[in-house]
Parts: structure tokens; sequence; C-alpha cells
């Protein structure tokens, strides 16, 4: 099951408020060019890690898949999924690895602070989709013009909209995007406070159920939010045994994904039902919406990707414009890749 399908899906992801401006990051590193030194090919003996595992997926995925132990010690798993929570997280220096989407690293760089890309799963069926207020006569995304818009821009929501925008060929100042967080969202469309929000496909149904005999309807889009990448801070990726660690975590990660995907009815009754408290039925039906997951063993379409995700951002006067392949640690760009079967790399 692909992470961000669930991040915010029937049972509602709760999300920290974003940082905003633009003010050096406190936990930026000097790198001195240890960054950018060969990985370590063993991890030193005593190496830990923080890592961020949303709802316990990952070790869930671990334990499940029998995957071999890892050799260092996680020192915590923290239960932490939107893209603002895990830059406070890192600034607090309370996490070393995070699963997010790919506009919180473009986010947390125009905050000056310094993290980087370490791993890559590409997306190929949209995740989201546009869900209309109560009584709303929108019923295409040519309609948004001039309609108030739920934009979360730390979150993979905000690049969605922002995408669906641009071949709509509508610009900002056609829309009124109104800042708030995904988990804000659902109420914001009850009460009318906006008149589109984008929600996960697992989301949609629960609010139609309750909506749409009063005039609510969903508009499907094939926008993408192609990148669920793995990031963590400079300074973790300048410790050469955090960074073997890190390249000792990525196969396991891609493995799991890859084990969950192979074996739904298992996930489904181990994750969804047993820990998530929903049906069977409801369980099977995000595991229906799920992505196969896809490790590119060369970035260049993911780089291609944020490049255009951040442009937009800019052009919205969102963030600065700049050049994101500063965001890639191409030292680990193959392993995922080489951790999986062939179908699976692309």
């Amino acid at each position: 099951m692909h992470r961000r399908v669930f991040l915010t899906s029937l049972l509602g992801a709760s999300a920290a408020v974003g940082l905003s401006g633009c003010a050096k990051g406190d936990a930026s590193a000097d790198t001195s060019g240890a960054a950018t030194k060969p990985l370590a090919d063993e991890v030193p003996a005593g190496t830990s890690l923080k890592i961020a595992s949303y709802l316990g997926q990952q070790q869930l995925q671990f334990r499940l898949a029998k995957l071999p132990k890892l050799p260092f010690t996680v020192s915590d798993w923290l239960n932490i999924g939107a893209g603002p929570d895990v830059i406070n997280a890192f600034r607090a220096k309370s996490l070393d690895l995070a699963n997010n989407a790919g506009i919180p690293p473009i986010q947390a760089h125009y905050q000056g602070f310094d993290a980087k890309i370490v791993a890559i799963d590409i997306t190929r069926k949209p995740n989201y989709l546009f869900a209309t207020k109560p009584g709303s006569d929108i019923r295409t995304v040519d309609d948004f013009k001039g309609g108030r818009l739920a934009f979360s821009q730390g979150q993979a929501q905000g690049v969605v909209l922002l995408r669906a925008l641009k071949k709509a060929g509508l610009s900002y100042d056609q829309v009124k995007l109104v800042p708030l967080t995904s988990n804000q969202f659902f109420t914001a469309l009850q009460s009318g406070q906006v008149d589109v929000a984008p929600l996960a496909i697992s989301q949609a149904p629960a609010y139609l159920k309750q909506y749409e005999a009063k005039g609510a309807r969903a508009i499907d889009t094939d926008v993408v939010d192609l990148l669920n990448p793995l990031w963590a801070p400079q300074s973790v990726l300048s410790d050469p045994a955090k960074a073997a660690a890190v390249a000792a975590y990525i196969p396991q990660w891609a493995r799991g994904q890859v084990w969950a995907y192979e074996h739904p009815d298992v996930w489904d009754e181990e994750f969804y039902v047993k820990t998530q408290n929903l049906t069977l039925a409801q369980a099977q039906g995000i595991t229906k919406l799920a992505n196969k997951p896809l490790f590119p063993p060369v970035w260049d379409e993911a780089i291609k990707w944020e490049q255009e995700t951040a442009d937009l951002l800019a052009e919205g006067g969102f963030v600065k414009k700049f050049d994101v392949s500063s965001l890639f640690d191409h030292r680990f760009e193959s392993i995922a890749a080489k951790a999986v079967p062939q179908e699976y790399r692309k």
C-alpha cells in the first residue's frame, strides 16, 4: 500500500501548521565535503537513527515480510506523516529520516533548512481527487475559476492543486487559494469555507456518502503527485556513520513496500483491520487504490518533476525560484532499485 494513500484516509490524518518565511535554518550542516564522500560499506557499531514510520506501517512491513535485521539501532520510531511536522522534527533534531511527498523538501529549502532526498518511489496513479462543498455547481477543474480552493503549501495536496490549475490554464489570480492544512479540508468543505478541496482518494468516499445527497461531488483528474521519497537532514547525511545507516535502511524500505503490495490480503487484515480498526471491506477498498511501488535506478524523471513543482510554487510567490538538483544526494541513487526485482524498477 502506498504510504500517502492512507495519509489522509478514512480515519483522518492530523497535520501541524507549516512554518512560514525563509529564515536561515539552524540545523543546516557544514558539509565540508563529507556528503560527497563514498558511503561506507558497513555501518559502524553503535550507530542509531530516529525514523518516521507513520501509523507504524514500516515496522509492521518489516515484521510481516521477515526482512533481515537492520545493522543499526532505531532509537525511535516516530508516528509523523505530514510534511510540516517532519520539518519541525528535523529542526528539533528529534528525527533523522522520513518518508513524505515531493513538496516538503522544497518547503524546507525555502525555510533555509538543508535536507536531501535519498530514495524515491514513483507514483503513477492519482492519490487525490477534488471534492466540492455541498450545493456546489462546480463540475470540472475549469469551473474552479473564481472559486475558493483549499491549499496546503507544504503538503502533497498543494502541488496536486497547483498542477491541476496549470493544466486547466488557470492563473493564481483567477482563484482564491485558502491556506489550510489537510486535516482541515473536510471541515472546510462541510462548512462551505471553501468550494473545493483535494481529498485522498480513500477519504473521498466517506465525504460523498455523507454529502452527495446535498449536492457535493467528486472531480477526478489525472494529476499525480509523482514522488514518494525518503529524505533526511544534511547534518545526518554529513555524518559518515549515519549516512551508512541510511543506505542500509533504503533496501528494507523498498522491500517492505513491495511485500505489502504483493500480499494485500495479509496487509489488509494485519494493518487496516487489526491496527487501524477498519472493516475488511474498507481495507480492501483502500488496497485496490494502491500504487505499484516503482524505484527508478536513475532519478532524471524525479528531478524534472521536482523542478516543475518548485517552479509552480515560485510562480505563485510561495517560494523563491531555485535549482532543485541541490535537493538530491546521488550517492544513494541506485540503492532502492538494486534491492527489488526488475518489475519494480520502472
